[in-house]
């Protein structure tokens, strides 16, 4: 989430931080997942540490793109952060499972510290107990980050308060509440929340708090549509994977209208969000993630941020090009492009519940549910990790 960069690795990393790899545990969803930065005001320019042009009358690929878009590392370990210094980050029930499958990681006390919190430790209800461990570490861990990145930091809510409006807006000020104890301001937050109806919903009421909100799972226009009205900060589509299901599924009205008129329907899903979200003025940042390859993220340049995996990004960084060379990068989405963009009445709706829930066709009904049930299984699997470790030793 989440999103630009302009500062060098050493202004906010010092060089003698120890290397973090994170190996997440059985059904997990990626076990090469090392760590990863959803979420970033600012993002990364390519012409701050990423390449000397300047000295040498050369770009790189990563220099022509960055002045079009907000370049985000998908996944980042210590490592790679003097190469692709992130300026954000994402604390989430995946990140917690990495932390906690490893004893030695510079995170590992954050949640050792959540444990031995004696607020939480004198709930007698052991669930309630469990929430409130689990909340402590994610805003332990988020503190942590925010201490690494000089943007904003995005936590997720809990994929198991998806369909409760209010349960999340709870959750999310029971969360601010902790970041507020810690000294984290809310202007270094931000809150990730599925773009179910209810999400969408408690985006808006979060939103007229001045709280700034992360929809993600977004696979229909209706969802990015309903998340553009409630105002949220930043909305983030699946390219990928909103192609993935069409590639392997058929029944998708809107799907189906994207391929007739020829295009991807995961890029066309973004240019259409893109423009309604620019031509009707709406504050939302639209974010582009699950990018396959360079042709991707060509083709959507101009958008706000583009997740970018660690192999593109090095793709980009190693081609170089040279001043007069004819090969041009063309700004794809613009807001003078939107604004000649045309929408039918059906789409410029005010959504509500049951519109959304209409409009909504398979592909997108079919991925939030797959999207919601891994970070659900994911918290549940936290929880189940913390609940053994707990009282930990010599508290």
């Amino acid at each position: 989430m989440s999103l630009s960069l302009q500062s060098s690795p050493s202004s906010f990393l010092s060089s003698s931080l120890p290397k973090l790899r994170l190996g997440f545990p059985n059904g997990c969803p990626s076990s090469s997942l090392l760590f990863k930065f959803n979420a970033s005001f600012p993002a990364i320019r390519a012409s701050s540490g990423f390449s000397s042009s300047l000295d040498t009358g050369l770009r790189t690929e990563l220099d022509a793109v960055s002045t079009f878009s907000e370049i985000v590392p998908d996944t980042v370990i210590f490592d790679d952060f003097e190469k692709f210094p992130p300026t954000a980050a994402t604390v989430s029930s995946s990140l917690l499972l990495g932390i906690l499958s490893l004893p030695d990681t510079i995170f590992r006390n954050a949640v050792d510290m959540a444990l031995a919190d004696s607020t939480c430790s004198r709930l007698d209800n052991p669930e309630l107990r469990l929430v409130c461990f689990f909340n402590k570490a994610l805003v332990n861990v988020g503190g942590d980050l925010a201490k690494l990145v000089p943007g904003r930091v995005s936590t997720e809510v809990d994929a198991r308060l998806a369909y409760d409006t209010h349960g999340i807006i709870r959750r999310v000020h029971d969360l601010l509440k902790l970041y507020n104890e810690i000294d984290v301001p809310p202007e270094r937050l931000l809150f990730k929340i599925p773009s179910t109806w209810q999400g969408i919903e408690a985006s808006r009421l979060l939103e007229s708090e001045g709280i700034q909100t992360h929809l993600t799972f977004v696979y229909s226009f209706a969802q990015a549509a309903a998340a553009a009205q409630a105002g949220a900060s930043v909305i983030q589509i699946f390219v990928g994977r909103v192609r993935d299901w069409a590639r392997n599924h058929s029944g998708d009205p809107e799907i189906e209208a994207a391929i007739q008129r020829g295009e991807d329907p995961g890029l066309g899903l973004v240019t259409k969000a893109y423009n309604y979200i620019h031509k009707y003025g709406h504050k939302s940042k639209l974010m582009a993630a699950a990018v396959r390859n360079k042709q991707d993220l060509f083709s959507l340049l101009g958008v706000d941020y583009i997740i970018a995996p660690l192999k593109i990004l090095q793709s980009l960084k190693e081609s170089i090009t040279a001043p007069d060379e004819k090969y041009s990068y063309i700004r794809r989405l613009s807001p003078q492009s939107a604004a000649n963009h045309d929408f039918t009445a059906e789409e410029l709706t005010k959504w509500d519940q049951l519109s959304l829930a209409s409009a909504m066709g398979p592909a997108s009904m079919q991925l939030l549910a797959a999207g919601l049930e891994g970070y659900v299984n994911q918290a549940n699997r936290v929880e189940e990790l913390l609940d053994k470790i707990w009282p930990p030793p010599n508290v």
